[in-house]
């Protein structure tokens, strides 16, 4: 498998597919999940001529189960390793959930500083901060990440089954049309990731404040978000972020929900290939 080893001797897993010289795109996956959840985005964009790369971050998927480094600054910097080590520059990228949180640490802490970024989007996207704070009224409260935790500790098997068939996907909504095949293949990619990784990960995603992150980018950013989002409430993040990005974008769908680049992937993917090419 191809992997990179990062400065703290992690394996990082990577797909990197298309022509080495066409304009690149880079994919940051969502928590608990792997490469795996852009494979509609990254055939997409393949057949227009792009090359697309996309990795596991560390705990998750096929990279390595370290017991450490599960935080934004940790994902970020493997994030970077992958570019340095593929040589990705004037890329476009492109991050859902938690991976719109490394999308947004890496682009203002190495991508930027190192002229190696075009674009940047951010889909579903965690930052600005989830948890509720002093600084964050409108945040939700520490009790409902506790409350995730719990379920991950006590039966992580069927907690990465209660998710996709419930909120994830809005197939607790009434006259949802659900896909057993989407259900079975998040807990595919959960599960083939590490517990501790996991555990320790919705924290990173929960208790970041990515304020400073947003503030410093630069390059033009779009902000996708589904307004019946019942992961990543678009009030506390989307409508937040694009005030806090010098250059930023939003766009909203009715109805939609956190994973709708799965359930509209044509919608969603027509969408990024307007900004991309514009």
């Amino acid at each position: 498998m191809p992997t990179i080893t990062t400065k703290d001797g992690v394996a990082i897993f990577f797909k990197d597919w298309g022509p080495k010289d066409a304009k690149s795109i880079m994919f940051h996956h969502g928590w608990p999940l792997s490469a795996d959840e852009w494979d509609n985005q990254m055939l997409f964009f393949l057949s227009k001529g792009y090359r697309v790369v996309a990795h596991d971050r560390r705990g998750h998927g096929r990279s390595e189960q370290v017991a450490d480094g599960h935080d934004m600054d940790h994902y970020a910097a493997d994030a970077s390793a992958v570019v340095e080590h593929l040589d990705l520059r004037g890329s476009v990228h492109i991050g859902h959930s938690t991976g719109g949180g490394e999308v947004a640490r890496y682009v203002a802490r190495h991508g930027e500083p190192q002229g190696r970024v075009a674009k940047a989007v951010l889909v579903s996207a965690i930052p600005p901060l989830m948890a509720k704070a002093e600084s964050n009224p409108g945040g939700l409260p520490i009790a409902v990440f506790d409350g995730l935790r719990k379920a991950l500790a006590d039966n992580r098997a069927q907690f990465f089954l209660d998710l996709p068939t419930g909120p994830f996907y809005g197939f607790n909504r009434p006259g949802a049309t659900v896909s057993q095949g989407a259900i079975q293949n998040w807990w595919r990619q959960g599960m083939s990731g590490g517990a501790k990784a996991h555990y320790d990960g919705i924290k990173a995603f929960s208790e970041t404040d990515q304020s400073e992150d947003l503030r410093a980018i630069t390059v033009p950013t779009l902000v996708l978000h589904g307004e019946d989002d019942q992961i990543v409430p678009i009030a506390a993040s989307a409508h937040l972020s694009v005030k806090l990005l010098r250059n930023g974008t939003l766009k909203t769908y009715p109805d939609l929900s956190h994973g709708m680049l799965s359930t509209h992937a044509d919608l969603i993917n027509a969408d990024l290939l307007a900004f991309i090419e514009s």
